[in-house]
């Protein structure tokens, strides 16, 4: 059951901070991303590509973890979430990514676009916090 992102969890999502993602190999075992995060404030945004090994885990079993913890306040402000990835979607996933390499880059378009790779949103409805 989706659970409500408070208000100082939200910001922190929208701040400046690496998270880590965590899906499931087909084996049961945990495989960790560090990845670019957002929030549309319900739920959690992660950019990647299609055909990555966390983009083939999560379409084999949509279950995640994702943690968020701030460099300048490392035992006050940690986030946790587990959840579920509800969408993977190409609509908007380029625009998407030009807008956190301007939040974490500084710079207006991704330099990492690879023309060969389709970008997607992940969206993680959240089943559970803990933090912040």
């Amino acid at each position: 059951m989706a659970v409500a992102l408070t208000g100082n969890q939200a910001a922190l999502l929208r701040e400046k901070h690496i998270a880590e993602l965590v899906t499931l190999m087909p084996d049961g075992s945990p495989q960790i991303t560090p990845v670019w995060i957002d929030t549309d404030g319900t739920n959690v945004l992660v950019n990647t590509a299609a055909g990555r090994v966390k983009t083939r885990n999560i379409e084999r079993d949509p279950r995640v973890a994702v943690g968020v913890i701030d460099p300048d306040s490392p035992y006050e402000r940690v986030l946790n979430i587990r959840g579920r990835v509800i969408d993977i979607a190409t609509d908007g996933a380029d625009d998407h990514i030009d807008s956190l390499a301007r939040k974490y880059m500084g710079v207006d378009s991704y330099p990492g676009r690879n023309p060969a790779e389709q970008r997607v949103i992940l969206t993680i409805e959240v089943d559970h916090t803990s933090g912040v």
